[in-house]
């Protein structure tokens, strides 16, 4: 599928143009176009990067992009990230690589957001892959009773909560601003507007992965080209 990625990431620099300030996602589709970006950066195309994560800063450093701080943006111009899941409303699942609030801050930011995934993750309905919620670690047990409590109440099939582990299981995984992440296996998520609605209520959750009318444009890399989708709404 790396062939699949590839060719998404290239696609998405069609998008890009000079003086563009761009969020640049996190992840392994994200990372491979920010190598493609660094070629053109080299080439002498003029853009700055708002990153996601602290990884993708170090990705776009290794590949000479230039980046920015986001609080001396006045705008981002385009942000492209890859996702979990996508379904037919362009609804998305993001969270997987533990960087869901500072995309989700940059995507909203955004004048506009382009997804690159590979055909496996485009679903008829979110829920197959765990939904991920970042949590603050106080009363982290409470708090993962609720978000249970509320994907039962929006009628997701499962629920079940895990507390994300780091990689050599010695602990929570802290992310990058010092949370925690709950993944709920929901199974099915029927209305992911309400889910995302009851997520938001409970305090202790810092932001969920339900990304929600916030891209308009999914491109879908295979393995010998690339196709544009674009969603119109009313």
């Amino acid at each position: 599928m790396t062939r699949a990625k590839e060719n998404a990431a290239l696609a998405a620099l069609d998008f890009v143009e000079d003086g563009m300030t761009l969020g640049l996602g996190s992840g392994s589709t994200a990372e491979l176009f920010i190598e493609h970006l660094g070629e053109r950066v080299a080439g002498g195309l003029k853009v700055q990067g708002v990153p996601t994560s602290e990884a993708t800063a170090a990705c776009a450093r290794e590949n000479g992009v230039p980046l920015i701080d986001i609080d001396r943006v006045s705008k981002i111009h385009l942000t492209i990230d890859g996702a979990d899941e996508v379904d037919p409303m362009f609804t998305l699942i993001k969270g997987g690589g533990a960087c869901l609030l500072r995309e989700k801050i940059v995507a909203f930011a955004s004048e506009r957001m382009i997804v690159i995934v590979d055909d496996r993750k485009l679903v008829e309905q979110l829920g197959k892959f765990p939904l991920p919620v970042e949590v603050d670690p106080f009363g982290v047990a409470l708090t993962a009773e609720q978000i249970y409590d509320a994907l039962q109440r929006s009628g997701c099939k499962n629920g079940q909560t895990v507390l994300r582990q780091n990689a050599d299981g010695t602990g929570p995984l802290i992310t990058d601003g010092g949370h925690y992440i709950v993944d709920c296996k929901c199974e099915i998520i029927p209305a992911p507007g309400e889910t995302a609605h009851m997520l938001e209520r409970i305090p202790g959750v810092m932001e969920h992965g339900l990304f929600i009318d916030l891209s308009g444009i999914v491109i879908v890399g295979e393995e010998d080209h690339a196709r544009v989708m674009e969603l119109k709404r009313e």
